[in-house]
């Protein structure tokens, strides 16, 4: 028993010493920003505090935006919005070797902050990290891995930082930010699209663009403190990411595929125009994946706490209702009612070309193809409709 009293005990000593640990006077707190990586899920960077003292044998890495895969319910709270997400704590060599392997640019830069501003940072961080502190509910553009690092600066430096736009600062929308990082010939960049609504076309301010690690690296570089000093004091790139040949396939693209699509579509259009007749099948298919789509959209806007999903007129081409009027499609002749609907989505496409041109919401340029196509096939089916009858 005595044994074992002593050893609680000296855990507890250990534990205590160790969430009262004190930073040297030469120790460095510094920001890592990580480039972007080949998966969607990499493709906007990563951000990371660096705190490093020789002195004590200390060299971690704190990071934000880490899946707590062992939440109950992963996947429908992740769906939902509702994760939480943790802060992450890495050994740095194991944090560098990590990102050597999958070819990912790190670059560092040391802050110019005194011993007791890196002791007041280094707290926070230590405080953050506690199991029941851990957890955040995590926001793509208002709360993520980099603008927690650029708040956690502000409260561990008392709101002592003066950030001053870059010189090739341009005023830009969350979309045309996200954009510029991908391909916009590509799935990602299409879902993107397709999934956030009219609510990330505003125009994002200095300090909303800091939602992107490579802005934190560019606002911080420019950044003073209240003294006038610069906050950043060194900069440097640890590994600079090797260029590969691309190997991305066009015919496998979304441009190349919706297009094929697009061309079937209005193809047998043209046929069933020919000879006076209508492929059921085709408009069954049309009707069943644009309704399903729209489902999901209606979904992600009020079934779930994205805020980026909200206002979503994608819904004017997806549109939800379809799904429950396949039976109409189907039949040889349907309800008079049925011309109306289909000229009301007429109407719906053109208000989406109309919401596209006046900036309302930006739409995948690879979806033209497609929506041209639908509008052909609607307006066919219209007339098909109408001279039937007529007759």
């Amino acid at each position: 028993m005595r044994c074992l009293f002593s050893l609680i005990v000296l855990l507890l000593a250990i534990n205590t010493a160790s969430a009262q640990q004190v930073l040297s006077p030469n120790a460095e707190i510094s920001v890592l920003t990580i480039g972007p990586g080949a998966s969607l899920n990499d493709a906007f960077g990563h951000s990371g505090f660096r705190i490093k003292d020789r002195t004590q044998g200390l060299d971690v890495v704190y990071g934000y935006g880490q899946y707590d895969f062992d939440a109950p319910n992963f996947y429908l709270k992740f769906a939902q919005g509702k994760l939480n997400y943790l802060i992450s704590k890495h050994n740095f060599e194991d944090f560098y070797r990590a990102y050597v392997y999958y070819n990912r640019t790190v670059k560092e830069q040391v802050l110019n902050i005194t011993t007791e501003e890196q002791q007041a940072l280094f707290n926070y961080l230590q405080n953050n990290y506690k199991p029941e502190n851990r957890a955040y509910l995590y926001d793509f553009f208002y709360d993520n891995c980099a603008t927690r690092i650029r708040d956690v600066a502000n409260t561990a430096l008392d709101q002592n930082i003066t950030y001053n736009t870059p010189e090739d600062y341009q005023e830009q929308t969350f979309r045309t930010l996200i954009q510029n990082n991908l391909n916009k010939n590509s799935w990602g960049s299409l879902g993107i699209d397709i999934a956030l609504g009219s609510v990330i076309d505003k125009t994002a301010t200095p300090n909303e663009q800091l939602f992107l690690p490579e802005n934190i690296y560019r606002f911080f570089s420019t950044a003073t403190l209240q003294n006038g000093q610069p906050l950043v004091k060194q900069s440097q790139v640890l590994y600079t990411k090797k260029e590969q040949l691309g190997s991305s396939n066009f015919l496998l693209s979304p441009l190349f595929i919706l297009s094929i699509l697009a061309l079937l579509i209005i193809l047998i259009t043209y046929k069933d125009y020919k000879k006076k007749k209508r492929s059921k099948l085709l408009d069954g298919i049309i009707f069943s994946v644009t309704g399903c789509i729209g489902i999901v959209l209606l979904l992600l806007w009020f079934a779930t706490d994205h805020s980026a999903t909200a206002n979503n007129y994608n819904l004017l081409w997806a549109f939800a209702l379809n799904v429950f009027v396949i039976q109409q499609v189907l039949k040889p002749t349907p309800s008079k009612w049925f011309l109306r609907y289909l000229f009301f989505l007429i109407t719906m496409l053109c208000l989406l070309v109309f919401h596209w041109l006046t900036g309302v919401q930006v739409f995948a340029i690879t979806l033209t193809p497609l929506l041209i196509a639908l509008a052909i096939r609607y307006i066919f089916l219209l007339r098909y409709f109408k001279n039937s009858t007529t007759n």
